[in-house]
């Protein structure tokens, strides 16, 4: 589908072989966050319990996911597709390695969670066994394995001009979007609530017209604070899909894929009789990832963004920060996301797991920036304030710096 390479680099959304001697992603030992649940519950270390929301509670609970951070889809892209609809819409809920996926109606919980090396890994939750399990599902690689996800096991997340029964338009129809897409272009096929001024996006509404699926009805869209008039929301955690948290997703699942993508191609690139253009590749998705880490090409907000969950805090509460206070999880929300252009994902387990001698290029490639050595135009909007800021935090808070990001040598 054409649209799901839109805003995608050179080269970055060619397939990698997920069956590489250096990868072998369906054969590896996995040390994702289920893996290491699924071996707890055996072990008796953790106990799931139902309530109201069957397991659901109890499963973000176990895996450390705030149940703020909860955004909804009504578009028909998923494989429980028949019980979605703009009345029953799915809930995400997600932190920086794990993505839980709840339809009402269904007792089977979708998870998708990061392995360190392999990339996402897919699973549908099992409440009927005894303990509680979970079974891998790789045919959700059918979406999850494709160049919306950048040739990698990863997350997408679309934008779709979406019909009044939930069903998006195809054939080019959708956008992947992230940090970079204009904000009139994003969330089709989702709600959205919180505040965001004059600036307009196309959440909460679908289309009425088959032969033009872009003509969506539009009014009373825009700034909700509230869903109550969208769909009943008895059998939800909530009634809210955060502004934030669903601009914090778009940007955590490109930074997902770029890292994943990275790494797999920096471990082919060490095999024996590697094909140079693996090589070549991986210099222009280094970059990107740089680019993309250090919020280079962001849309710039026109106006303020306020959320209506607690997301905005709790998330920011989790820093770390450094001794002045500060964290890569301050939100801005005013002009641009963050306060400190530097992605918070610098601190994922994937991150440290790409190998080190591409690593090294990377935070090489970083210091440049911050410390001002590179004033190239593609990092023009990083003011020096910015730049010494986020270096100063790092130096703080990120262990396994090269020693020059403190000496400056």
């Amino acid at each position: 589908m054409a649209g799901w390479a839109t805003g995608q680099g050179v080269g970055e959304t060619s397939m990698l072989p997920i069956d590489h001697p250096a990868i072998q992603y369906d054969t590896r030992p996995l040390d994702d966050r289920i893996t290491r649940l699924g071996r707890d519950l055996i072990e008796g270390k953790v106990h799931l319990k139902t309530g109201e929301d069957g397991y659901l509670s109890s499963l973000l609970q176990a895996l450390r996911v705030n149940p703020d951070s909860q955004t909804l889809v009504f578009s028909k892209t998923s494989f429980q597709a028949a019980r979605i609809e703009p009345r029953n819409p799915r809930a995400l809920y997600f932190n920086d390695d794990v993505m839980v996926g709840h339809v009402r109606g269904s007792d089977l919980l979708e998870v998708a969670a990061l392995d360190p090396k392999e990339g996402m890994v897919f699973y549908s939750f099992n409440g009927a066994s005894d303990p509680p399990s979970f079974d891998r599902r790789d045919a959700c690689l059918q979406c999850h394995l494709s160049p919306g996800t950048l040739g990698v096991p990863g997350l997408l997340i679309a934008s779709s001009y979406t019909d009044a029964s939930g069903m998006p338009a195809f054939r080019g129809a959708q956008r992947m979007t992230d940090h970079r897409t204009p904000f009139q272009d994003r969330w089709g096929g989702w709600y959205v609530t919180g505040t965001h001024a004059d600036m307009r996006h196309i959440g909460n509404a679908v289309g009425h017209d088959s032969a033009h699926p872009e003509l969506l009805d539009l009014h009373d869209s825009q700034n909700l604070t509230s869903l109550a008039k969208k769909f009943d929301s008895t059998g939800y955690l909530s009634g809210l899909s955060d502004i934030v948290a669903l601009m914090t997703l778009e940007h955590q699942t490109r930074m997902t894929n770029l890292m994943i993508r990275t790494g797999w191609e920096a471990r082919m690139a060490e095999t024996p009789g590697v094909d140079p253009s693996i090589k070549t590749q991986l210099d222009t998705d280094l970059e990107s990832l740089v680019t993309y880490m250090l919020f280079a090409d962001e849309a710039t907000l026109r106006g303020p963004v306020v959320g209506v969950s607690t997301f905005t805090k709790t998330f920011a509460a989790r820093g770390p920060r450094d001794h002045q206070g500060r964290s890569l999880r301050d939100f801005d929300l005013q002009h641009r996301m963050f306060r400190y252009p530097l992605s918070y994902m610098i601190y994922s387990e994937t991150f440290d797991a790409i190998p080190n001698q591409v690593k090294d290029r990377i935070y090489r490639r970083l210091y440049d920036v911050l410390s001002g050595s590179d004033q190239s135009d593609k990092f023009k909007r990083l003011s020096a304030d910015d730049r010494r800021a986020v270096l100063e935090i790092l130096r703080e808070t990120k262990s396994g710096l090269p020693e020059y990001f403190k000496t400056g040598a």
